[in-house]
């Protein structure tokens, strides 16, 4: 299989010209099992993405901690002005083997954050700096003013926000333009579609859905209680047997449509997301080739009017999103 590149889209008011599908890069250092982790293949599939077009990057400091971090930077070790490098700071793990952790915006500790990523990177200064969550005890204006500082002196070239609501994104816009805004989009988390999206399609924002792929849900593949302990969607409630099982309507509806197409579920997923609007553009991770690949087809994938509403009409997902003792 040597998939053509594939179109592009245009990463907000930035002129970033990225790949309509990007990668995030999480589940190869963090939250998914450990028994898979494999440094020289997520190398691999980072190097396969830039060969294929997929070129937004997505890391965070928190991912390991640090050490995804250090594994993009060196897949992108001679090929960094192919990627848009995207990163992240403002979430700080307390304790890698529970995944507890808090969130930190600090000012100074974001100024920090920044260089502290650059170094584990290798470059000079990112793309785009993100800002994982709104930390409630500091204004976002002190935050994000700080971020902007990153700007001026030429450490990160955009900036971005992670599930802020409508009242942090605005104030933040205010301060210094938002690029983009990284919220959870899929087929079975919408919440998004009422406000965040269409602000973001009103002021030429981003949206950068991560897990639109249902944490892998949507793709068909995943068996109820088959994660390893360390694996987190152990202990997330819509991966529990009994949710699992009543979502598989979700993934019924999603299979019919694949068939017709003689594509997989997975890419029916992500081509949903992509038709929510030309400022989308997702984020799906892997750790194998083969499923970069098949993730990156989805951006050809066109569906129908009457197929996307067949899609619309899809049950609401059972369970939270998170269990109440993990709220990042």
């Amino acid at each position: 299989m040597n998939p053509r590149p594939i179109p592009t889209r245009t990463l907000g008011h930035s002129g970033f010209e990225v790949g309509a599908i990007g990668l995030g890069c999480m589940g190869m250092s963090w939250g998914y099992g450990a028994a898979e982790r494999d440094e020289e293949r997520s190398i691999s599939v980072i190097r396969r993405a830039l060969e294929i077009g997929v070129t937004l990057i997505d890391t965070s400091d928190m991912y390991g901690p640090f050490t995804n971090e250090e594994l993009v930077g060196k897949a992108l070790e001679g090929v960094r002005d192919e990627a848009v490098v995207a990163t992240k700071g403002g979430l700080v793990v307390d304790d890698p083997e529970t995944g507890e952790l808090h969130r930190n915006g600090n000012p100074h500790h974001m100024r920090e954050a920044l260089d502290a990523s650059l170094l584990r990177l290798g470059v000079d200064h990112v793309d785009l700096y993100q800002l994982h969550r709104v930390d409630p005890h500091y204004e976002i204006e002190e935050t994000w003013g700080a971020m902007a500082e990153g700007v001026a002196l030429g450490k990160a070239r955009a900036l971005g926000l992670s599930e802020p609501t409508l009242d942090e994104l605005q104030r933040a816009h205010a301060v210094h333009p938002v690029t983009s805004v990284q919220s959870e989009l899929s087929l079975w988390t919408r919440e998004q579609l009422d406000e965040i999206l269409p602000w973001c399609e009103e002021h030429g924002v981003a949206f950068i859905p991560f897990s639109p792929l249902g944490r892998g849900f949507l793709t068909g593949r995943l068996d109820a209680g088959g994660f390893d302990a360390d694996d987190m969607r152990s202990r997330f409630p819509r991966f529990q047997e009994e949710a699992m099982a009543r979502n598989q309507a979700i993934i019924d509806g999603v299979a019919r449509i694949a068939a017709a197409h003689d594509a997989t579920p997975g890419q029916v997923a992500l081509a949903w997301v992509l038709a929510q609007g030309e400022m989308v553009v997702p984020i799906p991770g892997t750790r194998r080739i083969e499923y970069l690949e098949e993730n990156a087809a989805a951006a050809t994938l066109e569906l129908g009017a009457h197929e996307l509403e067949r899609l619309d009409e899809l049950p609401p997902a059972e369970g939270e999103r998170y269990p109440d003792s993990y709220r990042p």
